[in-house]
């Protein structure tokens, strides 16, 4: 490698710390850039000139210090944008979101059937489309991420199988490129979640941790462990609705009987509560106080069956804290001294007793913003490669 090239990959890796930096724990001065990213004060200034040039990040002004000149805050541009769509068997969900994980605007369009993957794509296009004015606002549109219930192979862009929506062997990044004329990138949307979660929810600060989320199309999650996703030989770890914690128990769709997202559902929770659909909000409504007998009987039934996934989870992944978003988090809330109790006591050798457990911090907008992650990781590695992008 010639010292000029060399010199190029130094200050491209420096660009991209700066920028990770202000866009995953900004906005930070220039002080603390220069600590975090362990660069001096002068180069600094040199990489944030840059960036602001790029359109990527913005410098206001820090309230006075005591001593000295105050140094400016560095924003990420929650200009630069990402499309983030999240098809379900009940709706699909359109989001923008800008650097720094700013959700600027969520539309659910529900639906009457479980979509296709064409109508999943028409849909989007349509919501997009109603959304023109907002985008010829941003400063750069990157991308579209799609987050994705079931197996993905993210490389390839290839859902091969979603068996709630009925897709299999799925190019869906393709025609969600034809679509929207942008590129695009695919992922399992539970992954996506936990990816959004440790870097700005209730995971973040933490090496070892464990997010599940519930959802209208089952039981998904990931491992964040000693700080790196786990992924897996094919990239589809986190099946962890596939945990069988009752052997006799409902038939699932996998073959098998048991299965944890056969057991604790959300099918079950709106039956009991008399409702055929409901988002986070409106289940958590559902779920208040004064609830009849057969209503509390259903929570406790999940609420054990959780614990007993919960525990088993813990025994081999060891994490601080365990995430729990959808549905799920609605159920921790519902009677958290139960299901905490449980783990706590559940693992072997007292292994729950220092568990966290703690509800998704990033709510309804959770899978937009994982989705938005993975958009914008290629432009966090490149930051020059947004001059390519309108």
């Amino acid at each position: 490698m010639s010292e000029r090239s060399g010199t190029e990959d130094l200050r491209r890796r420096n660009l991209s710390a700066v920028l990770t930096a202000a866009h995953r724990h900004g906005p930070l001065t220039r002080a603390a850039l220069v600590q975090r990213c362990s660069l001096t004060r002068s180069t600094i200034g040199a990489l944030v000139g840059e960036l602001s040039a790029l359109g990527l990040v913005y410098e206001t002004d820090a309230a006075a210090a005591r001593v000295g000149r105050p140094s400016p805050l560095v924003h990420a541009s929650e200009r630069v944008v990402a499309l983030a769509v999240n098809p379900d068997v009940d709706a699909v969900t359109v989001g923008v979101v800008g650097l720094g994980g700013k959700v600027h605007r969520r539309i659910r369009y529900s639906t009457s059937s479980i979509p296709t993957l064409r109508e999943a794509v028409n849909i989007t296009r349509a919501v997009v489309e109603g959304l023109s004015v907002e985008l010829a606002g941003a400063e750069h549109v990157v991308g579209v991420g799609l987050a994705v219930p079931g197996l993905v192979n993210a490389g390839a862009g290839v859902v091969r199988l979603a068996p709630h929506l009925g897709w299999k062997e799925a190019d869906v990044v393709g025609p969600f490129q034809e679509a929207l004329g942008m590129p695009a990138v695919a992922a399992n949307d539970a992954t996506l979640g936990t990816l959004a979660e440790s870097i700005f929810g209730a995971a973040a600060g933490y090496r070892d941790a464990l997010y599940l989320n519930g959802s209208a199309s089952g039981i998904g999650g990931g491992a964040i462990v000693g700080g790196v996703p786990l992924g897996g030989a094919s990239g589809y770890a986190g099946e962890f609705g596939h945990m069988v914690i009752r052997p006799d128990g409902e038939a699932c769709h996998c073959g098998r009987r048991g299965c944890l997202e056969t057991e604790v559902n959300l099918e079950r929770l709106l039956k009991v509560v008399g409702l055929e659909r409901a988002d986070g909000d409106q289940l958590e409504d559902a779920l208040g106080p004064g609830l009849p007998f057969p209503v509390l009987r259903e929570i406790r039934r999940q609420t054990d069956l959780l614990a007993v996934a919960l525990s088993n989870l813990v025994n081999v992944f060891n994490p601080e804290v365990v995430v729990l978003g959808g549905f799920l988090g609605v159920l921790l809330d519902a009677d958290r001294e139960r299901l905490g109790t449980a783990v706590a006591h559940g693992p072997i050798s007292g292994l729950g007793a220092e568990v966290r457990l703690e509800r998704a911090a990033l709510g309804s907008e959770l899978l937009l913003v994982g989705a938005a992650e993975a958009v914008f990781a290629g432009l966090l590695t490149e930051p020059r490669s947004i001059a390519s992008h309108p």
